[in-house]
């Protein structure tokens, strides 16, 4: 018999988790205070490991590992956006920030109505171009635009990276991060207008709003385009 089948688990007994009849327990209150209960935790503690604790060990925290990356497979994150009435969403991997709302300076010459002009971001003269020119929305959003409290609408600028450098596309609202697995991609109706269904991927759902996942490599492309 090794010495932890010897203990002598008294307070299980006669101890605070059996009968109290102890007659220590006056004294100690409690038997996590009784010398008894001390020794008895020293000898588990000083006990030698199991020959398999090591292989086990590794066993149980690689399953771990194993399961929480099969639990986050596939899992994207997304910046959530309003232009106008509609909603999209770009992956944040291709999103380099939300900034607030500068002077757009116009450009001259310039043609496509998707080209809105150039804006300074940190100090970088970027080229902004409108979503809604490019997706083709027009409707206005029924639902009051957010204010600060100097009273001007809340404004954003989605700091976008491309195959040619950095975009800035002026947004009516940006609700922020959220995440999809590829199980919520939902089918584009044939509902949609033209021109968001091609730059679109698929929808989700969050809550009672629906909003288009961009495909981010057909819209970059449409970019150049106007910029050409």
């Amino acid at each position: 018999m090794d010495s932890v089948n010897a203990l002598d688990d008294c307070w299980n007994h006669i101890g605070v988790q059996g009968d109290r009849s102890c007659p220590e327990l006056r004294r100690h209150i409690h038997c996590r205070n009784c010398p008894v209960f001390s020794a008895a935790a020293r000898v588990l503690l000083d006990r030698p490991a199991p020959v398999d604790f090591l292989s086990a060990a590794t066993e149980h925290f690689a399953r771990m590992a194993r399961t929480a990356a099969a639990q986050g497979a596939g899992v994207q994150s997304i910046i959530v956006f309003r232009v106008r009435a509609e909603w999209f969403a770009i992956r944040t991997a291709a999103c380099l920030e939300v900034a607030e709302l500068r002077v757009i300076h116009s450009l001259p010459f310039r043609r496509d109505a998707a080209v809105l002009g150039l804006t300074n971001v940190r100090g970088e003269l970027m080229v902004c171009i409108s979503l809604a020119a490019i997706l083709g929305v027009t409707a206005q959003s029924e639902t009051a635009p957010k204010r600060t409290r100097h009273g001007a609408v809340a404004q954003r600028l989605l700091v976008a990276r491309g195959e040619a450098g950095s975009i800035v596309f002026p947004v009516d609202e940006v609700q922020g991060v959220e995440r999809f697995g590829a199980e919520d991609l939902k089918e584009i109706p044939a509902t949609v207008a033209q021109a968001q269904a091609s730059h679109t991927q698929a929808l989700l759902r969050f809550g009672d709003r629906t909003v288009g996942l961009l495909d981010e490599q057909l819209l970059f492309y449409s970019v150049e385009r106007s910029l050409a």
